[in-house]
């Protein structure tokens, strides 16, 4: 909704001049949580498909992916420009000559305006920096996508992340410092977080000079050791209004300039256990909206 906050359709028809469409791909990558380098089994939420489709393992090209993607988004949203998203797994996690493939693999041709890489602080140095650098000086637009989730490093370990807050830190630094843009992901409803402690991460990272944020719910997927927690009793996830009601708030705090990319999460549905109100994407974003203007709120509000 314009005015309450500034949304990635928004950006990017700044940028543009014209609707531009993300197009989700799967590069076979993996994760250092799960390969035995950090850890095995992965993120507490996390299942074995890593936020993907399982397409490159199954034989599907990214070149085919994407062309793919962009005749359905063509199709569905009139779309005629691209931007490529790597997103399963941790994806500057491998050798640079691969990434680099792998990235240019995705330019299949000028409707493609640039890629979007999801990974983790811990898959970010100067030499990934480096080859994300080399696109975005081919005028390129190039996002990294870190997946943060809490400030908190006590979380972090409660949910088996790997990493710190700390090396999200020296991540943004090496990034910011090639003029890369920069989204973080956080989710709300981790084990052992209440109201207060989700809300510092937001003013945390509103502090910083990040360009976008997604917002999630954790909703608990099969095969994730939620999953056990949750069908042991020992985790109850938000309810719709008690996520609505901290994402207005939340949004509340970040500067104008902060791109608001998500403000929901997209569970496969066949894999989907809790809670049920994580399918209705269009109902969670309409309450949101409805909640920050019901309490006054938009983008910037708190900034002092």
């Amino acid at each position: 909704m314009r005015g309450l906050y500034y949304s990635l359709n928004q950006f990017l028809k700044e940028r543009f001049g014209e609707r531009v469409q993300k197009v989700p791909l799967d590069a076979g990558f993996t994760c250092p949580n799960r390969d035995g380098s950090k850890g095995r089994g992965g993120c507490l939420y996390c299942n074995a498909y890593g936020s993907g489709t399982g397409a490159f393992r199954e034989g599907l090209s990214i070149r085919e992916q994407m062309l793919r993607g962009m005749e359905h988004m063509a199709r569905r949203y009139g779309a005629r420009k691209f931007l490529a998203y790597f997103q399963a797994f941790s994806n500057t996690y491998g050798p640079l000559e691969v990434l680099r493939a792998r990235y240019e693999e995705a330019l299949v041709d000028e409707r493609v305006v640039g890629f979007c890489v999801g990974t983790r602080p811990d898959c970010v140095d100067e030499a990934v920096a480096g080859v994300l650098a080399e696109f975005k000086n081919r005028d390129l637009m190039v996002w990294v996508e870190l997946g943060l989730q809490s400030v908190h490093n006590e979380t972090l370990a409660r949910i088996n992340r790997g990493h710190t807050f700390e090396d999200f830190v020296k991540a943004l630094e090496v990034l910011k410092a090639r003029g890369l843009l920069v989204c973080v992901h956080i989710i709300f409803g981790l084990p052992g977080e209440w109201h207060l402690e989700m809300l510092e991460t937001v003013k945390t990272l509103a502090r910083l000079p990040i360009d976008g944020i997604k917002f999630h719910e954790l909703y608990v997927v099969r095969g994730s050791g939620m999953e056990r927690l949750y069908r042991e009793g020992r985790y109850q996830p938000l309810t719709q209004g008690e996520y609505a009601d901290l994402v207005a708030e939340a949004i509340a705090h970040l500067p104008p300039k902060v791109v608001i990319q998500r403000l929901t999460g997209d569970p496969r549905p066949e894999e989907l256990v809790a809670p049920d109100w994580a399918r209705d994407k269009a109902g969670t974003r309409r309450l949101i909206e409805e909640t920050m203007l019901n309490r006054g709120l938009y983008q910037g509000k708190y900034l002092e």
